[in-house]
């Protein structure tokens, strides 16, 4: 009897490297990135840089490391950050921004998913108070971490009014490449007013390790000296940026593919009359759900683990809500599958 198929909608994380990424891997010229003599390493930043139109970029670890070494970077400690409660920094860093940049969050509530200029710009600080920490940052997200994306027109808002008040802009666009193509732009577009950006390797594109920070020379320069401090110096790294060069160079045109898977399980959920689905309609790769009917309400968890025992997976819900993610590991069948699964819980359940 044949193993039972796992349809792993968790996270875009779980993407497993390509066949052609674990070549180059094994292939990949490598030196010492600290000294900066990995010749992979450097072709990947310089190729970094240019897809989304910035003058330099920084290879780390991780998405977090990434958004981390931005705040460290742009803020002296005791400054203020400010930034949607929604937000990846605010929800799934650890409270690290306390602990690596020493800066305090202070948040705004999103209005219909997304941030706007009116909400920010009264929690900008702008007279000097002893009683005031100074505004250090402003920290968005595209797309952001409840599905949405950003237009071009509103980010160009949010930039043009901070820098107004010489308040620079960080965004953390870990799927910057998901939310140009839901925009229908260029990355180096959505990039452009931007102070600093970091984007992730290693979700929707494949690669096994690593986000990229990008910005000035200068600030990158900067933040070369600071990602020592955190101990992101990895020396033989061209064996991982060897990776990120074929996610940047084959990943990104298909994403588009796992748009659609997303769509198609959203319908899927719709078509049962018994789930809210946000957003609506699906932007990206990324769909979050919950229970319509009032009497329903609290049977998320058990929906998991009934979805689980059929091979589907996906994370326990927060705040009533599940959160599915489609990539490439997850083809057009397994989708068609899932949403069968999808219907057959959702009956077994009684609902």
């Amino acid at each position: 009897m044949s193993a039972q198929k796992l349809i792993d909608l968790r996270s875009d994380t779980v993407t497993r490297p390509t066949p052609r990424m674990r070549q180059a891997m094994y292939e990949a010229e490598v030196g010492d990135d600290v000294l900066q003599e990995d010749p992979t390493v450097n072709a990947l930043e310089r190729e970094a840089a240019e897809r989304v139109g910035k003058e330099a970029a920084l290879l780390v670890p991780s998405g977090t490391f990434a958004n981390q070494l931005a705040l460290f970077t742009h803020c002296r400690r005791g400054a203020e950050v400010i930034l949607s409660d929604e937000s990846h920094i605010v929800q799934h860093e650890a409270g690290a921004a306390a602990i690596i940049a020493g800066v305090q969050l202070r948040t705004f509530r999103l209005q219909n998913g997304l941030p706007r200029w009116q909400e920010i710009e009264p929690s900008i600080r702008k007279e000097e108070n002893i009683h005031y920490p100074p505004t250090g940052l402003i920290a968005l997200e595209n797309a952001l971490s409840n599905g949405e994306v950003l237009s071009l027109q509103d980010q160009e808002q949010i930039c043009r009014g901070a820098h107004q008040h010489r308040v620079p802009v960080h965004a953390d666009g870990a799927r910057i490449f998901n939310a140009a193509l839901a925009l229908r732009t260029e990355a180096p577009r959505l990039a452009g007013c931007v102070d600093s950006l970091m984007f992730c390797l290693s979700k929707g594109l494949c690669a096994p390790v690593g986000s990229l920070l990008t910005g000035t020379r200068e600030f990158i320069a900067e933040a070369r000296k600071k990602r020592k401090i955190m101990g992101g110096g990895m020396r033989q790294a061209g064996i991982l940026a060897a990776a990120g060069r074929v996610a940047l160079q084959e990943m990104v045109e298909r994403l588009g593919e796992d748009h659609q898977k997303a769509r198609l399980l959203g319908e899927a959920f719709q078509r049962t009359g018994l789930f809210e689905v946000r957003p609506r309609p699906v932007k990206i790769n990324m769909l979050f759900v919950r229970f319509l009917p009032e009497e329903h309400r609290g049977k998320e968890a058990r929906l998991v683990e009934g979805l689980a025992a059929e091979g589907v997976l996906t994370y326990p819900p927060e705040d009533g809500w599940l959160r599915f993610m489609t990539h490439h590991d997850v083809s057009f069948e397994d989708i068609e599958l899932a949403c069968r699964k999808v219907e057959q819980a959702v009956t077994r359940l009684g609902a």
